[in-house]
């Protein structure tokens, strides 16, 4: 896989401002509306139910731990209490959405990008349509999908474990509960791109290690929309393109052909 030709900070910004772009090409290509409207569908209604699990989560850990007192100190704690809840809430439902709403709509995203890659290539997929081939596609994805959200709930559970260490385990959880977010956002939204190619999770890697910069950025630019209220709803199919305009920078025939 071909690095970007770019180097330093422009690789940086050509991964951070791919979504800028993603959007400009997204007005510039109407005909992949169409694709866009499921995943939106869809993420509008993940995390209207993650909004809801979250506030009733919120609000049964602070009524269970936190009666009303008068005394000056346990308001203190309360607030103290209200604002650590409201953060881990905020965390879950960051997380649940991520997870759920990427695992639902992947069959229609793996649609968008390989439309995308159409329109970025000039080479439009000839093939005839097969509902068994298609019914194939939506399957492998599904499982790469589940494997993938798998291995990353499964590594963040692990690194809870970190919280415990006094001083320190808070600071490192921080640091690498962020890296792997990272990392897990390049894999999840290229992964359409090299799966679509038959191209493993090694090709992956080697992707990222070979665009390290690009791919911190893009990350980071991915986790910072989904952070933003209501951003979320269009963040996952425009990280679909934006990984997928990336893929392509990279050389087509030789680097992202199936072998």
């Amino acid at each position: 896989m071909k690095s970007i030709p770019f180097t330093g900070v422009r690789r940086f910004s050509t991964g951070f401002f791919s979504l800028l772009h993603a959007f400009r090409f997204l007005g510039g290509n109407p005909s992949l509306l169409k694709y866009v409207a499921i995943p939106f569908v869809i993420n509008v209604v993940v995390f209207s139910a993650t909004l809801y699990w979250g506030v009733d989560l919120f609000n049964g850990m602070v009524g269970e731990y936190l009666a009303p007192q008068d005394a000056w100190y346990w308001q203190i704690l309360a607030v103290v209490v209200k604002v650590i809840a409201g953060l881990l809430t905020a965390v879950i439902v960051f997380f649940t959405f991520t997870v759920v709403g990427n695992l639902i709509a992947s069959p229609f995203n793996d649609i968008l990008s390989e439309r995308t890659e159409e329109i970025l290539t000039g080479q439009p997929n000839t093939e005839p349509f097969s509902l068994k081939m298609f019914m194939a596609d939506v399957w492998r994805v599904l499982r790469d999908e589940l494997r993938k959200m798998s291995i990353f709930v499964a590594l963040m559970v692990f690194l809870l474990l970190f919280n415990m260490i006094p001083v320190v385990g808070s600071p490192v959880y921080a640091f690498f509960s962020v890296a792997l977010t990272l990392f897990f956002l390049v894999v999840e939204y290229t992964g359409f791109v090299f799966g679509r190619k038959h191209l493993g999770f090694a090709d992956q890697k080697r992707f990222i290690k070979g665009n390290f910069m690009a791919s911190v950025g893009f990350g980071l630019a991915v986790m910072c929309m989904l952070m933003i209220p209501f951003v979320q709803f269009v963040t996952i199919p425009i990280a679909v393109i934006a990984a997928t305009r990336l893929c392509c920078l990279c050389d087509p025939e030789t680097e992202l052909s199936g072998r």
